[in-house]
């Protein structure tokens, strides 16, 4: 498949904030109307040390499994609302170095959609790609304000 048949990929991450719900539906009605997809991304950062290994192991793998439900739960909507069935990625690792490990490896992602906060500055990953990183990312950054309701995100998407 050339580039012209090959379908755009926007790619957004999800962490259970208002913020991400708002990037991800306009993310999905951008995708449903250019013939796109829609790839999530769950990450689960490292638990702080705990001096039992088992212990450790345990809540990462329940922070895990937490991530994969609510990958399945935003995907499920997305699927019924609009017939769009996102891929679901959960990486590991630091939020930031997950999303630039990801986009490296997927050269075809064809946007990156974060959301801005609603209020109290615009989260960790928007300062990141928006900030001096911005230039170096090889596909463009959406970001969708946090305060848009499904009104706004479905007139503008």
């Amino acid at each position: 498949m050339d580039d012209a048949q090959t379908p755009r990929t926007y790619l957004v991450v999800l962490d259970g904030s208002p913020e991400a719900r708002v990037a991800l539906r306009f993310a999905a009605r951008r995708a449903a109307k250019t013939g796109g997809r829609v790839e999530m991304l769950a990450i689960v950062e490292p638990s702080e040390f705990v001096q039992w290994g088992g212990v450790q192991a345990a809540l990462e793998e329940e922070a895990r499994l937490g991530a994969e439900a609510l990958l399945h739960q935003a995907a499920g909507e997305i699927i019924e609302e609009l017939g769009l069935k996102p891929d679901l990625t959960v990486r590991q690792g630091e939020r930031i170095k997950a999303v630039r490990t990801l986009l490296e490896e997927r050269p075809g992602i064809a946007a990156l959609v974060l959301g801005a906060q609603e209020s109290g500055g615009p989260g960790p990953l928007v300062s990141y790609f928006a900030g001096p990183q911005s230039g170096q990312l090889h596909c463009p950054l959406m970001i969708v304000p946090g305060s848009l309701d499904d009104e706004a995100l479905d007139r503008l998407s």
